[in-house]
């Protein structure tokens, strides 16, 4: 899922067409979706059964498109036209394309929005991609409810499953990428990962913090997939306990993904 600097080509724009294939249709792919969506649903129906949610970098709509078949109205958003525009055809042909409205925008150019929202989100590390949290805090917030839920789902810091696959390999500088002081660069992109506590205190200000839960400190991070699919058994178990387990500390701070969950103050 794609946002970043509007004067830039986004990455994502050339990872759009293989994005589903190599992981939104997945099995691993599946579950740590799955794991999202239990506290999307949740939530962002407690209140009406037809909310108006923001997704911020909505990749090639998978997560707009189910919250639009429980009722929500959608605005996605992406800095990659390639990934908006496919947002769109999945939404037509799921029969949702009333609900869900894609739009090619950065997620620092919140403020150019209108209208209120009754939740947002944004999932597995669009965000990562963003240098300055406190300004997604601050143009997200009028364009939210007050108490409204909000959702981030970041690529972690500390990953012991990346360790050990990388390190195994004997790439330390893989294994311990995410701790590199200033992001690391990925296709002309800086990805940061910032701390739980980072994220929190970016968005202190605007926002009540709830919650966090671990997407991936027992399951592998999703480039394992090769892995998972030959331990098919191992997998379902690891994602049991995750399920259980998932807001214990210390597992948020230990996952490849951490589920952050806010509220509008």
């Amino acid at each position: 899922m794609a946002m970043g600097n509007a004067a830039s080509v986004s990455p994502f724009e050339a990872l759009a067409a293989r994005y589903d294939a190599t992981f939104t249709s997945t099995p691993l792919g599946l579950r740590l979706r799955h794991a999202v969506w239990r506290h999307l649903d949740d939530r962002f129906f407690e209140e009406s059964d037809a909310p108006r949610l923001l997704d911020l970098g909505c990749g090639t709509g998978e997560d707009a498109v189910h919250l639009a078949l429980q009722g929500a109205h959608v605005l996605a958003l992406d800095a990659a036209e390639a990934m908006t525009a496919r947002t769109r055809r999945k939404a037509k042909q799921s029969g949702v394309g009333p609900r869900v409205a894609a739009r090619t925008l950065p997620v620092e150019r919140l403020d150019s929005l209108s209208g209120t929202f009754d939740g947002a989100y944004s999932n597995f590390g669009a965000l990562n991609c963003v240098e300055d949290l406190r300004s997604v805090s601050t143009g997200l917030a009028p364009r939210l409810r007050p108490k409204a839920p909000v959702f981030l789902v970041l690529m972690g810091r500390l990953c012991p499953w990346e360790w050990v696959h990388f390190l195994a390999r004997g790439e330390p500088r893989k294994a311990f990428r995410r701790l590199a002081r200033g992001g690391t660069e990925w296709r002309g992109l800086t990805v940061r990962y910032p701390s739980v506590r980072t994220v929190k205190r970016a968005f202190a200000r605007d926002f009540r913090f709830v919650k966090a839960r671990a997407v991936g400190a027992f399951l592998p991070p999703s480039y394992l997939e090769p892995w998972a699919a030959r331990h098919a058994d191992l997998i379902a178990l690891l994602d049991g306990w995750e399920r259980r387990l998932e807001g214990v500390w210390p597992l948020p701070h230990l996952a490849d993904h951490v589920l952050l969950e806010f509220r509008r103050r």
